[in-house]
């Protein structure tokens, strides 16, 4: 398919075949999804009538790996037969052209003329006749067969050579331009590798009948023999243990058993920099192995792989249609009836009510049907509806290629038009690991902050990891890790009818005990508490209390770090739009809140100590008083807020799954630093769309005033239609380039 005017032709003639009851043309990825009871090759037949191919009876489009520009141009061209048939008759009639002038030889030159315009113009009128027939849609084929034939007609064969030569030879660059774009998708996929090394590990000697031919297998090492067998990827299991040597592709999703090494990640997360993997890291398929031989063990099957997963949403995002495609797709049904009706009007108008030349007089201008017939030729928005899914395509492959997913042309938009980012804190802004700053039991007369060989203080910590253990809150990893370190963690057993209240701690009970952890919310207000939340309120720290029973027994507080990349995000962020409105939301304390904001002077608003239904509301507030909210979180938590957003975006993605399906935006690195560049590259969409658009326009419009007084001929018809197309296509495979 050349355009997007061709998918909407086959999915119109598909609906109308018996037995299906919807179907969905895909442009970009060219591939149709539908339902209905049909079978196969009545499908196959209606659009060989509607004069197409299926992918596995045409030629191959070009790969991301092949030759570009003219070279690429010309093996796209000398792979399709219709098209080399063309090409050598399009050099035909340019060496006989001079023999037209010799009148012996001018009736030979016709009939080659004659020959070439039958030859090249039938698969133009098959595919206008089968659109008219079967889709019942007039399109660009229609209108340029029966330009050519008037023009024929009327003796202009070398113009009607002129422009079936030069339309076929557009929808070639046209075509060629569209497979390019779509090749950068097959990129992703093409990291990959189609084999890998698959290490067994087989019994021998007498110990052979404790010995399975499963990975895993528990017979003693001594009496297994490992040997190597390489096997198509799609055909690996979890469980399975592949051998990734140094310099090539991890071939699966997995988890190092074996090995250290520098690994590239480049392809998922779109960070150049290799990060050391050692065992019990997760890799994924498509990364790099650095310096080191690793074992790797499969976690995941090859559909399911963190790369086929990012390749599958993108082809779903560029099935999404954004709004600016929508609008030109309602503009695009009544334009070209209208510019049909115009060359009609244009073509008996004039002759019939004023005299004037229906056909050209010798030595005169145009007449009135020549000048219809080359404003058929611009009737067609093909330049207009291919604008804009070119470029929005090659945004989201671009983006993809930089660790950011974005789901559709819709999300992309949206993106561009945000003017409110807020951020949540832990996980997002800092590190999301939280460490133990501070402990101060009640019973502990020590002075300072760091309190050792306290017996108070490390049984409140004591105390406390045995309501948290077996919870996955950072801050509750942060005092189990404490606990682990001073040699706490069996003092206590695992507190029994764990209660979790949202955004304010939990309770348990240990030994007939209530032990409560969590903030000064979840207690009873107290002048002791206000001293203790006094006694830190200057410092970063959030502050957990302790409580037994109804009493309080001291204090945790935990620090969360800021992200290395988190201030430099932020100032980029700003240098985009100087009125771009940046908040932070945290269930955190104020003070700790505040103070944090206070080291990133980008903050300009600070929303704290908020339960989750609050951070909500918070969203909600700031998208009606200011306008668009892009909400950014770690994927995980916060989903009513990322939900309620107009824009939700998930950092992490690569490590979690449910981000990737849930989040409208996914930043598959761990941190901010592409945001920024994301943001420019959705709004240098949006203006490559408007110029796409403009030109398109501005090229059918001057076209149009250039053909009425019959200045334009049918060749210059061609060129304009052709090559505004092409300018279009070109223009928005731009995003392709690296900001």
């Amino acid at each position: 398919m050349d355009c997007a005017s061709c998918a909407k032709t086959i999915e119109q003639g598909l609906k109308a075949v018996d037995g299906v009851d919807e179907v969905r043309v895909n442009f970009t990825t060219e591939t149709v999804e539908g339902s209905g009871c049909v079978s196969p090759s009545a499908l196959r037949e209606r659009v060989e009538a509607l004069g197409y191919r299926l992918a596995d009876d045409g030629p191959p489009a070009p790969s991301a790996g092949e030759p570009t520009g003219p070279a690429g141009f010309l093996l796209f061209l000398w792979r399709q037969r219709n098209l080399r048939i063309a090409l050598g008759l399009g050099v035909a009639v340019l060496a006989t052209a001079p023999l037209g002038l010799v009148g012996a030889a001018g009736s030979a030159v016709d009939l080659l003329r004659w020959a070439v315009i039958a030859i090249v113009g039938y698969p133009i009128a098959r595919r206008g006749i089968g659109s008219l027939l079967y889709a019942r849609r007039v399109t660009i084929d229609l209108l340029m067969t029966a330009a050519t034939i008037g023009a024929a007609a009327i003796g202009a064969s070398g113009e009607a050579v002129t422009v079936v030569l030069l339309f076929t030879l557009g929808e070639a660059l046209e075509a060629y331009s569209a497979a390019r774009s779509r090749a950068s998708l097959g990129s992703l996929l093409a990291l990959r590798p189609d084999d890998a090394v698959v290490i067994r590990d087989d019994a021998r000697g007498e110990h052979a009948d404790d010995c399975c031919d499963e990975p895993g297998c528990a017979a003693p090492e001594a009496a297994r023999q490992r040997r190597y067998v390489t096997r198509p990827v799609a055909t690996l299991r979890p469980g399975e243990r592949v051998l990734v040597r140094p310099g090539e592709r991890v071939p699966a999703d997995g988890r190092i058993v074996h090995g250290v090494s520098a690994i590239d990640r480049s392809p998922i997360t779109g960070e150049s920099v290799p990060e050391r993997g050692a065992p019990g890291d997760e890799v994924f398929a498509g990364t790099i192995n650095g310096d080191g031989t690793l074992e790797v063990e499969v976690t995941r099957g090859a559909a399911d792989f963190t790369i086929s997963r990012i390749a599958r949403l993108v082809e779903q995002a560029q099935a999404q249609r954004s709004p600016a495609e929508r609008f030109v797709d309602r503009f695009a049904q009544w334009y070209t009836p209208a510019v049909v009706a115009l060359a009609a009007i244009v073509a008996v108008v004039p002759p019939v009510a004023f005299g004037q030349p229906f056909l050209a007089p010798a030595g005169e201008a145009p007449g009135w049907l020549y000048r219809g017939l080359a404003l058929l030729i611009v009737a067609c928005p093909c330049a207009l509806i291919i604008s804009i899914p070119v470029t929005v395509v090659s945004a989201l492959t671009r983006l993809a290629n930089l660790g950011v997913l974005v789901r559709g042309g819709g999300r992309l938009d949206e993106l561009a038009r945000a003017t409110v980012f807020a951020f949540d804190k832990t996980g997002t802004l800092t590190h999301g690991r939280p460490v133990v700053s501070n402990v101060r039991s009640l019973e502990c007369r020590q002075a300072g902050a760091h309190r050792e060989d306290c017996a108070p203080c490390d049984d409140l910590v004591a105390l406390a990891a045995s309501v948290e253990r077996g919870s996955a809150h950072p801050f509750a990893r942060a005092i189990l890790h404490a606990a682990e370190e001073r040699r706490l963690e069996h003092r206590y057993a695992h507190a029994a009818e764990i209660r979790s209240h949202a955004g304010r701690g939990v309770t348990g009970i240990l030994n007939g005990r209530r032990i409560t952890v969590g903030s000064a919310a979840l207690f009873r207000r107290s002048a002791e508490i206000d001293a203790l939340v006094a006694e830190t309120g200057a410092h970063t720290a959030s502050l957990m209390l302790v409580g037994e029973g109804d009493a309080v027994r001291g204090y945790i507080a935990v620090e969360d770090a800021l992200r290395p990349s988190t201030a430099g995000a932020l100032r980029e962020l700003k240098s985009i739009d100087s009125g771009f409105r940046l908040v932070m939301l945290t269930g955190d304390r104020r003070g700790a809140a505040e103070s944090l904001a206070g080291e990133l002077a980008e903050i300009d608003e600070v929303h704290a100590e908020l339960m989750p239904e609050q951070k909500l509301e918070t969203v909600r507030a700031l998208e009606a008083e200011h306008g668009a909210v892009a909400m950014i979180g770690d994927g995980i938590n916060d989903t009513p807020a990322l939900a309620a957003a107009r824009l939700g975006i998930a950092m992490g993605g690569a490590g979690s799954h449910q981000a990737m399906e849930v989040a409208d935006v996914v930043l598959m690195q761990d941190d901010l630093g592409r945001l920024p560049q994301a943001v420019r590259i959705a709004r240098k969409t949006q203006r490559l769309i408007r110029e796409n658009i403009a030109l398109s326009l501005g090229l059918k419009l001057a076209f149009l005033a250039l053909a009425v007084p019959g200045i334009a001929t049918l060749w210059m018809a061609v060129v304009a239609d052709v090559g505004a197309t092409v300018l279009v296509t070109l223009n928005g495979m731009r995003m392709l380039r690296a900001e």
